[in-house]
């Protein structure tokens, strides 16, 4: 392992807590002092164009401030809000649509709660797809993480609550007919309307849940897991008319029934406007292709797409996109990838390791390939720190959103970039890291060496940057290696709301 780093004040470290560990080797290496107004290093050379537009790495000044980033977690709070009000409302309904006699035998008591966990899972299920949905309104105001870890945890709950009333309402049943509960079970399925299609959403609903445990998760590829999670919207909808036209809630209950079903097309109403309508409108509007394909190392490349009306986007170093490359074998799937270069000359750039099927047959997209989009996503960008101290922290394929986000920060801040690799040969676009850094007088640590012995925890991340504690934080790499940097910079006392992680994980 060795980790190399220009910071002077350096110095070598060996084991940690008595364990026998090679000691971590660090170079010192002063940058030279940088002129703060000599002009940017150039754009790579892939990234210039003749078309009258400049070529130098911008340098914008923050469009959001810290008032901003308030307005973004007022926007939250009322994303929470509505979902929990919304929920509530749900839950009201299944109480008090049933008359008290139900809560006072056991069988009338179970069917009573599978109905409260029906109304309260189908809640749940709803928020988990517009959390998910990439809805850019909702994705701009809270960032595509945090919006994801909700629902992470709605998700779950909603599955749980929908088994807990499948398994209920079917125990119900069987005590009101003294009957079996799997003997019960096929009568409900059989003599019920719409109870068929329940059951073929339920059973999608919860192989969803089994394909999302981590375990399973990680022996799926990413095609076979987006594919599987299209099942989701399969599954709430089909559930939709068995609660409509079954449900105690909504019998004799037509402006219950109105509100619930306004809720189900508000929902898909939206998700098909921003997944759909919108993006397809948008990739039309710019008109991406593929202009080249460069190998950055054996198993790295990086595909540079030329469109138009680039600025109309928006679109912030430290963002992605989802691409769909409409070639032959691959254009039904969309794929989320970080910009590795802020945008400019009406380009976008992406650079890919070779991780999949997807990313593979990369290397053989065709110059002129039509590209749609969707984005941008993220609130990964260099609007959200407000301090003198940045400290960016790449692992792997992580460094692409960094190496665009270092291109737009402001100069004359104090930056310390910790960039971990398993190898030498993965430390992609290391000439232009380390002309960016060069360029904002910035000192730049490799940690080199596999993940038991190169790792950033607590030890390594003193070691580099001290004053860590007192930075703005972000951090994106792989899930794993990223919750340890997390975990290390609240153990050395960087505050929450100065931690901002983007880790590559699905």
């Amino acid at each position: 392992m060795t980790a190399a780093s220009n910071r002077p004040d350096a110095s070598s470290s060996s084991a940690n807590n008595g364990a026998a560990v090679p000691p971590v080797k660090i170079r010192s290496n002063t940058p030279p002092s940088y002129d703060r107004t000599s002009p940017a290093p150039q754009a790579p050379a892939r990234l210039r164009a003749n078309d009258g537009a400049g070529s130098g790495v911008t340098n914008p000044d923050p469009r959001r401030t810290t008032n901003a980033r308030r307005v973004r977690n007022r926007r939250a709070d009322l994303i929470l809000t509505v979902i929990a009000v919304t929920t509530g409302i749900a839950i009201g309904l299944g109480f008090d649509a049933q008359p008290w006699s139900d809560w006072t035998t056991p069988h009338s008591l179970f069917t009573a709660l599978s109905r409260v966990a029906a109304m309260s899972g189908t809640a749940f299920a709803l928020a988990s797809l517009l959390l998910s949905g990439r809805i850019a309104w909702i994705e701009r105001s809270v960032g595509q993480d945090r919006l994801i870890k909700w629902h992470r945890v709605l998700g779950p709950y909603s599955l749980y609550l929908i088994l807990a009333h499948v398994v209920l309402v079917t125990v119900g049943y069987a005590l009101a007919d003294k009957v079996n509960v799997w003997s019960e079970f096929w009568t409900v399925i059989w003599n019920m309307s719409w109870m068929i299609w329940a059951v073929v959403g339920f059973a999608a609903m919860m192989m969803i849940g089994v394909t999302s445990y981590r375990r399973v998760r990680g022996k799926l590829k990413y095609e076979q897991w987006w594919m599987l999670h299209l099942f989701a919207y399969l599954g709430v909808t089909l559930s939709f008319m068995h609660q409509i036209v079954d449900g105690t809630m909504f019998l004799g209950h037509p402006l219950l029934r109105i509100w619930w079903t306004a809720i189900y097309v508000a929902t898909f109403t939206t998700i098909i406007w921003f997944r759909i309508i919108v993006p397809w409108v948008s990739s039309l509007y710019h008109g991406f292709q593929v202009e080249r394909v460069e190998v950055e190392n054996h198993n790295t490349i990086s595909v540079i797409m030329k469109g138009r009306h680039l600025e109309e986007l928006e679109a912030r170093g430290g963002q992605f996109f989802a691409f769909r490359f409409l070639a032959r074998r691959y254009w039904w799937e969309s794929h989320p990838y970080s910009l590795s270069a802020a945008p400019r000359n009406n380009r976008l750039r992406i650079t890919v390791k070779d991780l999949g099927d997807h990313s593979s047959w990369l290397r053989n997209l065709k110059p002129g390939t039509r590209v749609f989009i969707e984005g941008p996503y993220g609130v990964f960008t260099a609007d959200q720190a407000d301090g003198e101290h940045i400290t960016l922290i790449a692992a792997g394929v992580g460094v692409t959103p960094i190496r665009a986000l270092l291109e737009e920060l402001p100069r004359g801040k104090q930056i310390d970039i910790v960039w971990r690799a398993s190898k030498e040969e993965d430390l992609m676009l290391r000439d232009e890291v380390e002309a960016l850094a060069r360029w904002h007088n910035a000192r730049l640590h490799y940690v080199v060496g596999s993940r038991q012995q190169a790792s950033l925890d607590v030890r390594t991340l003193r070691t580099l940057v001290p004053t860590i504690k007192d930075s703005h934080v972000f951090l994106c790499g792989p899930g794993a290696v990223i919750k340890q940097a997390v975990d290390s910079c609240h153990a050395l006392g960087v505050p929450k709301d100065r931690i901002h992680d983007e880790a590559f994980a699905f």
